[in-house]
């Protein structure tokens, strides 16, 4: 029990001075490290920064989904042979449906096909065969089609899935680090910004759908009308002064960009964004421009026409340019958010939180008092009340944090205060073993072992109560982590990396230091 082969020495002193090499990176700045090491991040209660709670407004994605379908039948009932006549077409978002009264009451079937093959062709496009509305007729002709619960619930499962990995995307391409962005509950996205102290850009970078379409203009419409005639919408140009009639159809979809960059044009020097479509987005541009030669074409962006410039001749390159009052700012803004993609559902900000620096200095400091009284006085009561075992214990306890934190920085952890009071209680706990191991070997010393079979008594017979301590801390731990949530997540991977890492600093590194120490000695008594 207290003999160790050379190998299992040396992989101990081995493992110890492995924690100090990942560990020294924290002491050094950021920019003399080379590309191997990693260090600990300070979260936003230490460094400052700004927290957003988003809101995934799943009703934006129900209402575009029944004007779908609204749009849908306005189609079918135009194209079918004989022209199929209705009243009262609307679209219930409370209700999640759509419904309409078919004027010949034989004829409500066809309306009922046309709805349900348009529901399979989008589901189709989405990866699914199965319809996501039940249809349903009445003898009077008429004509309900529901949103139904499942779908409903996948749609808003997914939105907040995709609306993730875009607010990702759009924070990587606006050049920010250490962003933590995870998922809160059914429908809300947690941001948090270490060391961005003024939010309005990300918030204006994230609440914006970016959504872009590309449609063509109704030449025909009254743009002094009240309502816009079917198949039409008016929409606000960009400055808000002007009135666009523009066709509901999407001609081309922004979900077909390649990519988009900010540059300036080469013949005025104003800032654009350049933009290019893929394979299928290049072939639809090109047949719509070349079937609309002389007509205009208006680029939409959240509900607002950007520019609508007059197509003169055939695009066949796949290459267009979006043109209007940018700056250089407000320009790369709109190509990162083309880039990263349009969110499946708007996002609101239900939460808003700004820390300072100066607060999180405070905090940093509180911290490492904290931490510096709760070790001096571990430190103290260990070497008063067990003497030079005691010594050893603290010497073990020093590796054991220069471990944990040589763990974390492998992690890329962030580190908050609730993860320094996670660093402080394991100051307090690491010493459990240690006390348990001292105490067992002080009963076998009075009941007259000789000092080699104490040692080997006081480890042996201790380790299983060890083992059951820190098992029960770890469960507690991971039941924290699995219920919990951000900060106090963070706690409880802190405490738990702590407890397996003093599991081996106390039975081993802690046994290492006592068997040499005998061997070196040889005492006729023991110091306990």
């Amino acid at each position: 029990m207290m003999y160790f082969a050379r190998w299992k020495a040396l992989a101990i002193v081995g493992v110890c001075l492995l924690g100090v090499l990942l560990s020294v990176p924290n002491l050094l700045p950021r920019e003399s490290l080379p590309s191997w090491a990693r260090q600990i991040s300070l979260g936003l209660d230490l460094r400052g920064g700004s927290y957003l709670l988003l809101e995934v407004d799943t009703s934006a994605m129900v209402r575009e989904r029944l004007e779908s379908l609204v749009d849908s039948v306005r189609r079918g009932t135009a194209s079918a042979n004989p022209r199929i006549l209705y009243t009262g077409l609307n679209a219930n978002p409370a209700e999640r449906r759509v419904s309409l009264r078919v004027s010949d009451p034989a004829r409500a079937g066809d309306v009922a096909r046309i709805l349900r093959e348009a529901a399979i062709s989008v589901n189709a496009g989405a990866g699914s065969q199965q319809p996501d509305i039940e249809v349903t007729t009445a003898p009077d002709g008429t004509v309900t089609a529901t949103l139904t619960e499942v779908a409903l619930r996948n749609k808003a499962s997914s939105a907040v899935e995709q609306s993730l990995e875009i607010v990702r995307r759009r924070i990587d391409e606006s050049g920010l680090v250490e962003a933590l962005i995870a998922r809160q509950g059914q429908n809300r996205i947690l941001v948090q910004l270490p060391g961005v102290e003024d939010p309005a850009r990300i918030k204006d970078l994230l609440g914006r759908t970016a959504r872009m379409t590309f449609h063509l203009l109704d030449e025909a419409a009254n743009l002094q009308s009240a309502t816009p005639p079917p198949g039409t919408m008016f929409l606000a140009g960009e400055r808000g002064q002007e009135r666009f009639a523009v066709r509901r159809r999407v001609e081309v979809d922004g979900a077909n960009l390649n990519d988009a960059r900010a540059g300036q044009d080469s013949r005025n020097g104003e800032w654009v964004v350049n933009f290019t479509f893929d394979s299928v987005g290049t072939r639809r541009f090109a047949e719509v421009t070349r079937n609309n030669v002389g007509r205009p074409f208006a680029i939409v962006l959240d509900d607002k026409v950007i520019t609508a410039p007059v197509i003169r001749e055939p695009i066949t390159g796949g290459r267009g340019q979006i043109s209007g009052s940018f700056t250089a700012q407000s320009a790369n803004d709109l190509a990162v958010l083309l880039r990263a993609g349009a969110l499946p559902a708007p996002l609101t900000v239900v939460e808003e939180r700004t820390v300072g620096p100066e607060l999180g200095a405070d905090a940093i400091r509180a911290g490492i008092a904290s931490l510096a009284v709760g070790t001096a006085f571990v430190f103290l009561y260990m070497g008063l009340a067990y003497g030079f075992f005691g010594w050893l214990a603290n010497v073990a306890l020093l590796a054991n944090v220069i471990i944990m934190i040589g763990i974390l920085s492998v992690m890329g952890a962030t580190l908050t205060l609730p993860g320094i009071a996670g660093i402080v209680l394991t100051l307090g706990t690491a010493l459990d073993a240690n006390v348990l191991i001292n105490e067992r070997i002080r009963e076998e010393v009075k009941l007259g072992r000789t000092p080699i079979s104490a040692l080997e008594a006081g480890f042996s017979k201790a380790s299983g109560t060890i083992l059951d301590s820190n098992l029960t801390n770890l469960i507690a731990m991971g039941c924290l982590y699995a219920f919990g949530s951000g900060p106090v997540r963070g706690f409880a991977v802190t405490v738990a990396i702590g407890t397996v890492v003093q599991m081996f600093t106390a039975t081993v590194v802690v046994r290492l230091m006592v068997a040499s120490w005998y061997r070196r000695r040889r005492p006729q008594a023991l110091p306990v």
